[in-house]
């Protein structure tokens, strides 16, 4: 029988291994990822489907694969052109605005990616906790041309990725980052995601689930005059039992590992 993780936060371990998601984690996707999702839709009529519908569908959870939402929500505008359409020409519509048009030479989406947290914290990060992998619903491809552009693939050993097995909320990308980082899911596993998927496959295997609010809803949470993890997106990783939720950029992840004195 598996062990119970820790019932309060002070009860937690100190990590020994840390877990990223990517989008909306360590990338800023809102005019990429998210944006390709809505020009996809677009181009098949789904002209209803905004950014608020595509949030209320990451909520809902099962939705880590955008190519696969797009068709959905394709499906669910009333006019919507999706009679005989394919996941595979949906998914061509998708790259081709994500990757960008060579024929036409129009850049892609993902040029509008960015980095969330400071680059010196990453590093710092790596210094105090040597296990750190990237788990995430992105082709690898896209993973790792985001690692190498922000200069972080040098931290990262390991990157589960689209191709490896079943996404999540299945906790087969946590148990699978671990198995290749030579340790077992644990309470002193931290990892840390923007979906409730995310923080679903994290506390199956009693990892330590810890939530981070995107750039856009913290945004729009302090214009609205609330806490910045008062979102939708938030909540819903709060009843899912993420043990924290930390700010865009996770500053306060330091805390959660030792600090490693100096050489």
């Amino acid at each position: 029988m598996s062990p119970q993780a820790p019932t309060s936060a002070s009860s937690w371990p100190a990590g020994t291994a840390l877990l990223l998601d990517m989008d909306g984690v360590l990338a800023e996707v809102s005019q990429s990822y998210r944006a390709a999702i809505i020009s996809t839709c677009q181009e098949y009529g789904a002209t209803s489907i905004t950014l608020d519908t595509v949030a209320e569908w990451k909520v809902r959870g099962g939705c880590n694969n955008d190519w696969v939402l797009s068709l959905d929500l394709i499906k669910l505008d009333p006019n919507g052109r999706s009679e005989g359409l394919t996941l595979d020409q949906v998914t061509e519509t998708f790259e081709r605005f994500y990757q960008g048009d060579p024929a036409t030479g129009t850049p892609g989406m993902c040029d509008l990616e960015t980095l969330i947290p400071r680059h010196e914290l990453m590093v710092e990060l790596k210094r105090r906790c040597p296990r750190m992998a990237i788990v995430t619903g992105r082709p690898r491809s896209d993973c790792d041309k985001f690692l190498k552009l922000h200069k972080l693939d040098h931290l990262f050993d390991v990157c589960v990725c689209m191709e490896d097995g079943p996404p999540k909320p299945d906790p087969f990308p946590v148990q699978r980052a671990c198995e290749l980082l030579a340790i077992h899911p644990g309470p002193s596993v931290v990892f840390v995601g923007d979906t409730p998927d995310d923080i679903r496959a994290s506390v199956s295997v009693n990892c330590r689930g810890i939530g981070v609010a995107t750039p856009e809803n913290a945004k729009q949470s302090q214009k609205d005059g609330k806490p910045f993890d008062s979102d939708a997106l938030c909540t819903a990783m709060k009843s899912c039992g993420a043990d924290q939720i930390l700010e865009p950029g996770f500053e306060g992840l330091l805390d959660f590992f030792p600090p490693v004195p100096p050489n």
